[in-house]
C-alpha cells in the first residue's frame, strides 16, 4: 500500500516565518517541502540597481487589489525566495515585555504567550541571523548629540542589525541594504541565514514558481488539512501544512478553504479570519542641514520618546542619491541631488491598533478573485499618535539645527502587515492558538506575521523568525511521533501480508 503522505510538513512561503519553521523541522530530521510563489532573485547586481529596484519597481508584485472605496492599488509585495526579508532593512529587534500584553487604550490585544516563552527562540534567531551592533558614524553622532543637548526626552539605543561585519568594506552594499537585496550575501535574510543551511538535507525540497491556490482536506475529514493544490493543478500531500505566505495572503487561503467546505459558520475562529489587519503607520522624513553627510552605514540607532509610547524612529539606510529621491519632484533635479547630499533620512513608525473592520478578504474564486484591502488608519488611536510623533520629532530636529520635510507611506506600503490570523487564548478572540495551530483545524499551522496580535513600535521581523522557530520546535515532536506510527503500521501490515 502506497503512503498518501509525501512530506511530513508543507510550508507555504519562504519568508521569515516559513524559512525559520522549515529550518527547525528539517534539523529535526523531518521531510519538508517549501513552496514559493516566486523565483530565486538574480545575483547579477540588478537587485542593487536604484533604477531597476526603485524607479522601475521591477522586483515588486503587480498583483491588483481594491481598497475600501473600490479604488485599485498594488501593495508593495515581493514574491521571491526569502520573501520580503531579501529586501528588508535587517533591523532585528525584540518586542518589549509590555508589548506582549494588551493595551486597551491603544486598541491592542495581548499575546497568548509570555515574553519568557519566546525568549529562547529570540536568542536562537539572533544567533542564526548573526545579529550585531555597528558603530554610529560621525554625522549621525552629531545629530544625536544635538538632540540630547536639547533635552527633549529622546532616548537612543543601538539598532541590532542582521548584517555581516564585512559590509562596511563594501560601499555599494553598505549604502544599499535597506530596501535592496544583497548580492554578496552580506545581509542575513531568510534564504541566506536559514534555508541555505538545510536545503541540501535529504527529504528537504524547495519548489519555486509554486503558487498555492487551495488547501486540501486529509481524506474525508474536512477539519484535518492534508495537502495543497498549486496553480498548475498539481497536488502536494503532507502530514501538516504551515501557512507562511504573509498577512495579506495566508488568510485568503484559509478563507477559501472554510467557504468551500462549509466551515465558515461552524468554527468560532472563522469570523476572525482576515480581520484586525495591522499596518505600521509609517512616515519617511528627510532632515537637512548645510553640511554634506558622508556616513556610509547610516541605520544604526533606534530613537524613542515616552511621550509617544507606541512610536519609534530609526535612520534610513539610504545614501545621498536615494534620499534625493524623497525630495519633492517639483524641485529641479540638481537641487534635489544637492539636498540629498546634505540630508539624513529617518523612518518613523507607530504601532497600529487592532480593529475588526480593518481586514483582508476576497470575492470570487481563486481564478477570478477580487482581493480587497479594507483599511482605515483612523479606526484606532494610532493615527493621532503618529501625527503627534512626527510633529514632535520635526520640532526636535529643528531645535538641533535641521529643517525637515516628510512623506507618508501610503496604504500600498505594506512591509509590516500583520494580525490577520491573530494568535489568541481562545477561538472567541482569534484564529491561532499558542502552539500556532488554527483553532478547530488539525494539522494547519501559521508561522508568518499574520499571527502577531500586536505590531509593536519596532520592526516585527525578529518576532516572526522567533515564532516560526517556536511553532516548528513544538510541532516536530508531534510529526516525528506520527511518522513512527505510520512506519509501525506499514511494518505490521507487511508482516501480516507475509503470513498470509
Amino acid at each position: 500500500m502506497k503512503a498518501e503522505v509525501n512530506y511530513d510538513a508543507i510550508v507555504i512561503g519562504s519568508g521569515a516565518g516559513g524559512a525559520a519553521a522549515a529550518y527547525r523541522l528539517a534539523r529535526a530530521g523531518l521531510g519538508v517541502l517549501v513552496l514559493e510563489k516566486g523565483e530565486q532573485l538574480p545575483l547579477d547586481g540588478s537587485t542593487l540597481d536604484i533604477e531597476r529596484v526603485v524607479r522601475r519597481g521591477e522586483f515588486m508584485s503587480r498583483e491588483p487589489w481594491r481598497d475600501r472605496a473600490g479604488g485599485t492599488l498594488a501593495p508593495e509585495e515581493h514574491f521571491n525566495v526569502g520573501g520580503k526579508t531579501k529586501w528588508y532593512g535587517a533591523a532585528l529587534l525584540r518586542y518589549s515585555p509590555a508589548e506582549f500584553g494588551p493595551d486597551a487604550a491603544h486598541g491592542c490585544s495581548g499575546w497568548p504567550i509570555s515574553p519568557q516563552e519566546l525568549a529562547p527562540y529570540y536568542d536562537e534567531a539572533e544567533r542564526l541571523l548573526d545579529v550585531r551592533i555597528f558603530t554610529v558614524e560621525p554625522a549621525l553622532a552629531r545629530i544625536l548629540g544635538r538632540l540630547a543637548r536639547a533635552g527633549k526626552g529622546w532616548d537612543t539605543a543601538p539598532l541590532p542589525l542582521g548584517l555581516s561585519a564585512r559590509i562596511v568594506d563594501d560601499a555599494r552594499e553598505a549604502a544599499h541594504f535597506d530596501g535592496f537585496a544583497t548580492v554578496a550575501g552580506l545581509k542575513a535574510d531568510a534564504e541566506n541565514a536559514l534555508l541555505a543551511r538545510v536545503q541540501a538535507m535529504p527529504g528537504v525540497a524547495l519548489e519555486t514558481n509554486a503558487e498555492v491556490t487551495e488547501l486540501l482536506p486529509a481524506g474525508t475529514s474536512t477539519t484535518r488539512i492534508g495537502g495543497v493544490r498549486l496553480a498548475d493543478g498539481t497536488v502536494r500531500r503532507g502530514a501538516a501544512v504551515l501557512l507562511a505566505a504573509g498577512a495579506l495572503h495566508s488568510p485568503r487561503l484559509l478563507e477559501r478553504y472554510l467557504d468551500r467546505h462549509g466551515l465558515a459558520g461552524g468554527l468560532p475562529a472563522a469570523r476572525h479570519v482576515g480581520r484586525r489587519l495591522k499596518l505600521h503607520l509609517l512616515t519617511a522624513l528627510v532632515a537637512m542641514s548645510p553640511s554634506v553627510k558622508r556616513d556610509l552605514l547610516r541605520k544604526t540607532v533606534l530613537l524613542t520618546n515616552e511621550r509617544w509610547p507606541h512610536s519609534s524612529a530609526q535612520p534610513l539606510g539610504f545614501d545621498a542619491e536615494l534620499i534625493g529621491m524623497l525630495v519633492p519632484h517639483i524641485l529641479p533635479r540638481p537641487l534635489r541631488t544637492a539636498i540629498g547630499a546634505r540630508a539624513y533620512g529617518f523612518f518613523l513608525q507607530t504601532e497600529d491598533g487592532s480593529h475588526a473592520d480593518n481586514r483582508v478578504t476576497e470575492t470570487g474564486g481563486p481564478d477570478g478573485a477580487v482581493r480587497v484591502l479594507d483599511y482605515d488608519e483612523w479606526r484606532t488611536p494610532a493615527a493621532a499618535e503618529h501625527r503627534r510623533f512626527v510633529r514632535g520629532f520635526q520640532r526636535a530636529l529643528l531645535g538641533a539645527g535641521l529643517v525637515s520635510f516628510t512623506q507618508r507611506i501610503a496604504l500600498k506600503g505594506t512591509a509590516h502587515a500583520c494580525g490577520t490570523l491573530a494568535a489568541a487564548t481562545s477561538p472567541d478572540e482569534g484564529v491561532v492558538d499558542a502552539s500556532g495551530r488554527v483553532f478547530g483545524l488539525e494539522s494547519l499551522y501559521v508561522v508568518d506575521g499574520s499571527v502577531l496580535p500586536r505590531s509593536s513600535r519596532v520592526n516585527p521581523s525578529l518576532s516572526i523568525f522567533a515564532w516560526g522557530l517556536r511553532v516548528a520546535d513544538r510541532l516536530a515532536g508531534t510529526l516525528l511521533a506520527a511518522r513512527a506510527g505510520r512506519q509501525g503500521l506499514h511494518v505490521a501490515t507487511a508482516r501480516d501480508e507475509a503470513r498470509t
